[in-house]
């Protein structure tokens, strides 16, 4: 491998994966190589642009910590992370869409029975949902684990709030009943930017992009026999629906949240300000096989 230049360096790396035991690990580092090479003589990219593009992905994984993961925002904001779920989730008519996983989920959340306040103090005006998990014959789906997190009415989850130590709140893990049913009061979600203290956030300044993400809440279900989903359910009239940061918007995904005037909620309290309630139903795919 001598006297190797710009146009011949590429078949020179491929060669050297001639050896890659495994066919998918060699596959995809012969297209990676060949991308990238492609990509860095069709830019003509510098030796300086190079060292900021690595000084950019050290300072990635840097930022990263046990409750923040920039890297997952920087795939999310590149549009990686909804490509991979497009190639690998796409559902049958009927079953409710998969959408991005997000940086902000925990393996710690409270497990609660049904009815539970799972905002936990968090600020933001009432919310009761009520859920409904079946099959694609509209069959009711018991025992399914509902995993759900949201950020409060500042834009915050949990983890972003240091004063909150390792405390979780506004997220929780429940069961469906035998009617595939959950319900829980939380709190309405919001609007919010994503961290921009970080390397994604100077990306997303220089390129002129916004930081935001319409309000959601994010749900992860599990059921045996099914296929797992995650996703997330958008509040209608959100400013931001169409100009996602992390490109994770789907109509079929854009909840019906509506506002009640001060009153009796659906668990029978009376709640002094205007509350929200949101009535939800998944369908998940049978598993393969």
């Amino acid at each position: 491998m001598r006297n190797i230049d710009e146009h011949t360096i590429t078949e020179a790396v491929l060669q050297s994966l001639a050896g890659t035991t495994s066919a998918r690990l060699k596959q995809v580092m012969t297209s990676l190589v060949t991308h990238l090479h492609d990509f860095a003589r069709d830019v003509r990219l510098t030796e300086d642009e190079w060292q900021a593009a690595i000084d950019f992905l050290t300072a990635t994984g840097q930022k990263c910590t046990a409750t923040r993961q920039e890297f997952i925002l920087l795939s999310d904001t590149l549009g990686i992370s909804m490509l991979t779920i497009a190639l690998n989730h796409a559902k049958p008519a009927g079953a409710t869409e998969a959408t991005v996983f997000g940086p902000f989920h925990t393996g710690d959340a409270p497990h609660v029975e049904h009815g539970a306040d799972i905002a936990a103090g968090a600020p933001g005006l009432p919310m009761f949902v009520s859920a409904i998990v079946q099959g694609p014959d509209g069959e009711a789906i018991a025992n399914a684990e509902v995993d759900v997190w949201q950020a409060d009415a500042d834009g915050l989850y949990d983890v972003q709030r240091p004063e909150l130590g390792d405390a979780r709140r506004a997220r929780a893990v429940l069961r469906t009943d035998a009617r595939g049913a959950v319900r829980f009061r939380s709190i309405v979600p919001t609007a919010y930017p994503i961290p921009v203290d970080g390397p994604v956030g100077r990306m997303l300044a220089a390129t002129g992009r916004h930081p935001w993400r319409p309000a959601h809440l994010h749900f992860m279900i599990r059921a045996d026999g099914y296929q797992p989903l995650t996703t997330h359910i958008f509040r209608d009239g959100d400013a931001h629906l169409d100009s996602d940061v992390v490109f994770g918007v789907r109509s079929s995904l854009v909840g019906n949240y509506v506002e009640h005037a001060p009153g009796t909620a659906p668990d029978g309290s009376v709640v002094a300000t205007p509350f929200f309630t949101l009535d939800q139903t998944f369908v998940l795919p049978r598993a393969p096989g």
